[in-house]
């Protein structure tokens, strides 16, 4: 079935809007070519998912952000968040755009960039151009080739050849205007033999319904690490849509950590490339779904380079009336020989009427591999719960006991004792407890 896709402005509004705020030709055309795709294209296909459903069309129109004089008149929402970051390497976003950015000066003057899309477009237009909408491109579908035509503010991070930074960057991206347009792009480049780790938070603060259509592309370069961790609190007012692509040369090395802890629909795709050969990709995803949630998780892993190990786990808790579509799914093409695709994916619901299905996915066109998957969807097991009673402890305690060692296998490994902790804290507010 196709549906047609509403278009929030029309070309001419694009223009005008591209050469208010100065953006170079490329970029003007750049929109312009992809808000004609988005008329053309169809819908994503989701595995069981009718996104066409969803709001997916209440985008709102560019309205600009006033910037921040200063860290401490940030919004009371996401003041939490940044607490203790005066003299960190931060970027915020408020709705349409950048309202903070801040790069510690020690990072500067290794030849770091850390700003917002739209200044880098501005200030580093030739290294923009290079890699922007390269990984997530507009011809997949009218979701994606909106993006490419709306995209605001967002950030991009650039670390150069042999730079290895010790200190994550932070962004925060807060979206309380349901009337603002919300459509940040993540693009973060890694040179040879460099290393970071980015963090960001996505947060709501309205009651309108709204959308936030979100990109992520990450190019790791020959050598390099990057460790992208991500969480996704926005409230039941808001819909959820983010692709994730990464591309990893050789010996690279992309690690996501994603937690999804939405309260709106929310479908998101994360997908590593690994070009390279010896590049190698881990992804961790933890979801807790609730209320009438629908939720749609893929992760994916293309092998293309020899001698590249890919790991997925995904673990999922719905609770409620909460439905839950998650997908894994490994890509190993002719001449990757001596890859290593794995993948995981659980699913674990406290309710008679919460849904959850497990889609492991093979796709395998080289013989010298070695691939496996596993999957699993269930209620909590009650002859567990009935155990830890007889131990002393309350039905209470003895679920959240048991829901808490069924996440643990991937909150366990997150490297940074900070995200864990947020995680643990969110989980524990989405579970009611």
């Amino acid at each position: 079935m196709t549906t047609q896709t509403i278009l929030p402005v029309d070309a001419q509004q694009l223009s005008a809007q591209s050469q208010s705020s100065g953006e170079p030709g490329w970029l003007k055309d750049s929109r312009l070519k992809a808000l004609g795709l988005a008329a053309e294209l169809d819908l994503p296909k989701l595995e069981k998912t009718r996104v066409d459903r969803w709001n997916i069309n209440n985008y709102g129109e560019y309205k600009p952000s006033q910037a921040l004089a200063a860290l401490q008149d940030a919004p009371a929402s996401i003041a939490g968040l940044i607490e203790g970051q005066e003299e960190g390497s931060l970027i915020i976003q408020r709705n349409s755009g950048a309202v903070y950015a801040r790069l510690a000066p020690e990072l500067a003057a290794q030849g770091v960039i850390f700003t917002d899309l739209q200044s880098a477009v501005r200030e580093h237009g030739d290294l923009v151009q290079r890699y922007l909408h390269k990984a997530v491109l507009p011809e997949e579908h009218s979701i994606a080739a909106l993006h490419a035509a709306l995209w605001n503010g967002g950030v991009f991070l650039y670390v150069p050849k042999n730079v290895i930074l010790e200190t994550p960057l932070q962004a925060v991206l807060l979206t309380d205007d349901a009337e603002a347009a919300f459509v940040p792009h993540i693009l973060i480049v890694a040179d040879t033999n460099s290393s970071v780790t980015y963090v960001d938070n996505y947060v709501s603060d309205k009651s309108e319904a709204g959308l936030h259509n979100g990109a992520v592309e990450v190019f790791v370069g020959a050598g390099a690490t990057v460790r992208y961790a991500t969480v996704h609190q926005l409230g039941q007012d808001t819909t959820d849509i983010t692709y994730r692509r990464a591309v990893v040369e050789n010996d690279g090395t992309i690690e996501w950590i994603i937690g999804e802890m939405n309260y709106g629909d929310t479908a998101s795709d994360t997908k590593s490339v690994l070009k390279g050969n010896g590049s190698s990709s881990d992804a961790k995803v933890i979801a807790v779904g609730s209320g009438s949630q629908k939720l749609s998780y893929t992760t994916q892993a293309q092998h293309f380079g020899r001698n590249t190990p890919s790991d997925m786990i995904t673990r999922a808790v719905m609770r409620d009336s909460a439905t839950s579509i998650i997908n894994g799914i490994t890509k190993i093409e002719k001449g990757a020989t001596r890859a290593d695709g794995q993948q995981t994916e659980k699913v674990l619901m406290l309710s008679p009427k919460a849904r959850g299905d497990a889609n492991p996915i093979l796709l395998i066109d080289e013989d010298d591999v070695t691939a496996g998957h596993a999957a699993s969807v269930g209620q909590v097991n009650y002859e567990q719960v009935y155990y830890l009673m007889s131990r002393g402890l309350s039905r209470h305690d003895a679920e959240t006991l048991i829901i808490y060692g069924f996440l643990a296998p991937v909150v366990s490994q997150i490297p940074l004792e900070g995200l864990r902790n947020q995680l643990q804290s969110l989980v524990e507010r989405k579970l009611g407890q």
